[in-house]
């Protein structure tokens, strides 16, 4: 939680992001992800001052555990002061145990995006899914919240300007917003519709624009003439010198077996490699998130 300090922008955590959403994929297939088609409402989920508190986290926390499709349990939710955001027991229940910083007793308007973040800690721990290390096990949380249908609170919880700031969640505004925008891409959902704070509007914008790059790269059709150049001078040289990956590892090309040339390069939707064979204009499928891609290889 960014409280008053500097907040990180760009995409330092880009990598990992993207092997979030494929892992995502592979653990939870694509008829479970497409059973969130629809986000949390901000109605659902609005706080005000005037709301009794406990009672106010009680009815957020149940409408998250709803949305996640987690059993209905007791939820019990405490403030404590601490250094983080919230905190969570990852226990075999049947209760939910909570632990939310002091701060959110009077900025209540917030307290909807640090639930969410915790319940996603609990959803994945029932799922057996996890990343090695804190860090890129909290960015997985952050991703799998937000393109499940819920870190749009995370986003919206993001305010910056010259005298203040907070942020709340690992990802930097423009990564949540990237990954807002492939599940807009996914599901034709506008998030922005939602949002109360004016920079995570402006970072969302952001976040669409590098998503839209995503289904711009060689050798797909819808690349720019820069780089379908680029894939046509690196094809060449491929078809002399076997096994040549793009600098960039966007794509690279090897021999099959009976010695034809493939080009293996990221799905543009979940970031699955996939391996094509060189010979023109292809339409493959993805396999994980079954996305039709045309291709130019």
């Amino acid at each position: 939680m960014a409280n008053g300090g500097p907040v990180e922008h760009g995409y330092p955590h880009l990598e990992t992001v993207r092997a979030a959403v494929t892992a995502l994929y592979r653990r939870l297939s694509y008829d479970t992800i497409h059973q969130f088609t629809s986000s949390v409402v901000s109605a659902d989920v609005a706080f005000c001052d005037t709301d009794d508190l406990h009672l106010g986290v009680q009815r957020v926390a149940r409408e998250l555990v709803r949305h996640f499709r987690l059993p209905q349990a007791r939820m019990i939710v405490a403030f404590r002061a601490m250094e983080h955001a919230a905190n969570v027991e990852l226990t075999a229940g049947p209760e939910y145990f909570v632990e939310l910083n002091d701060r959110f007793r009077t900025h209540r308007r917030d307290i909807g995006a640090a639930l969410a973040h915790e319940i996603m800690h609990v959803y994945l721990h029932r799922v057996g899914l996890s990343f090695p290390g804190t860090r890129d096990n909290e960015i997985l949380t952050d991703t799998a919240t937000t393109y499940l249908g819920a870190g749009w609170l995370l986003l919206d919880a993001y305010r910056e300007d010259a005298a203040s700031s907070q942020k709340l969640g690992y990802l930097t505004p423009e990564e949540f917003g990237y990954v807002l925008a492939k599940r807009s891409l996914v599901f034709g959902e506008d998030p922005s519709v939602w949002f109360t704070s004016a920079q995570a509007y402006t970072a969302y914008g952001r976040g669409f624009e590098r998503a839209r790059h995503d289904e711009r790269q060689p050798p797909l059709t819808a690349a720019g003439w820069v780089g379908r150049r680029r894939y046509a001078r690196d094809r060449r040289h491929a078809q002399d010198h076997p096994s040549v990956a793009a600098p960039d590892g966007l794509y690279s090309f090897a021999p099959d077996p009976p010695g034809a040339l493939r080009v293996t390069f990221a799905c543009p939707t979940c970031h699955q490699r996939i391996r094509v064979p060189v010979r023109g204009r292809v339409r493959a499928r993805c396999a994980l998130c079954r996305t039709v891609l045309e291709c130019d290889t």
